[in-house]
């Protein structure tokens, strides 16, 4: 990525973190030199030299610029430490706020209909991350996992797994002996073992064909596949719950393929 892309990369960041395109522009343009009047930043921003100032002051109000009041008025960017660490905590007061706002919201009440077994979809690796911990979490007795794809083993992914408690088995499935070896080091208390479902991803597979994930199934009745592009890494995954049915049955033993039957807790 050249110099160019990368201030397009961060303007864009910071549009998303939700500064204005103008303030995102300058608040890149001063972070390139030690500071800059409206003229110079227009020219180097392309940023019209009267909307400078509008930009300037919204970037000082949030602390993340700073004015020296000279003729003409000089602008500098406050460290990318501060920052950084400034744009972090509007998110995060964003998020909470957006929090409360939605715990105070009513749920309409549908009547006493019987919950039904639904599947749903979702996708993004963030969000599906964030489900597979949440269901390890919430797990009373049993959590079997198959991971498909060693970049699925993030640093906060084996967090989660080695915080499970001590009364709930744990057993990890990788389909390759290296990642075997990986989850084993990083998750010493899991059983883990070489699953039996490396057929899944055919004989003939390339680098464009969709591969297995990962497999969760929680405490019998909680189920989650996902699937994974090799080169992208964009994951898509099937979530279900509430199931108690010989469906559970089949893929816990089609998981659990390859774990020796002695240390299997439900043989």
């Amino acid at each position: 990525m050249n110099a160019s892309e990368n201030i397009e990369e961060a303007i864009e960041v910071l549009q998303q973190l939700g500064l204005k395109e103008y303030e995102a522009r300058c608040f890149v343009g001063l972070s390139q030199v030690e500071t800059g009047t409206a003229k110079k930043l227009s020219e180097l921003t392309e940023v019209p030299r009267t909307r400078v100032y509008d930009a300037i002051r919204v970037l000082e109000a949030q602390g993340l610029v700073e004015i020296h009041h000279s003729s003409p008025q000089r602008f500098r960017a406050v460290s990318l430490e501060e920052a950084t660490e400034t744009l972090r905590d509007q998110y995060e007061a964003r998020v909470e706020r957006l929090q409360d706002a939605l715990d105070t919201v009513e749920i309409v009440d549908e009547g006493d209909e019987e919950p039904v077994q639904q599947v749903w979809s979702m996708s993004g690796n963030d969000g599906i991350e964030n489900r597979t911990e949440e269901l390890i979490d919430a797990a009373a007795d049993e959590i079997v996992l198959v991971i498909g794809d060693e970049s699925l083993l993030t640093e906060d992914f084996v967090g989660t797994l080695n915080e499970v408690e001590s009364g709930v088995e744990l057993l990890i499935g990788a389909l390759t002996e290296p990642l075997q070896e990986q989850i084993q080091t990083a998750i010493p208390d899991a059983t883990t073992f070489i699953s039996g479902l490396e057929w899944l991803h055919g004989e003939d597979s390339t680098e464009d064909e969709t591969a297995i994930g990962r497999l969760l199934l929680i405490d019998r009745s909680t189920i989650l596949v996902s699937s994974i592009m090799p080169v992208a890494k964009e994951e898509k995954a099937i979530f279900g719950e509430g199931f108690g049915n010989g469906l559970i049955v089949i893929a816990r033993r089609l998981m659990s393929q390859g774990l020796l039957t002695e240390r299997d807790p439900a043989s």
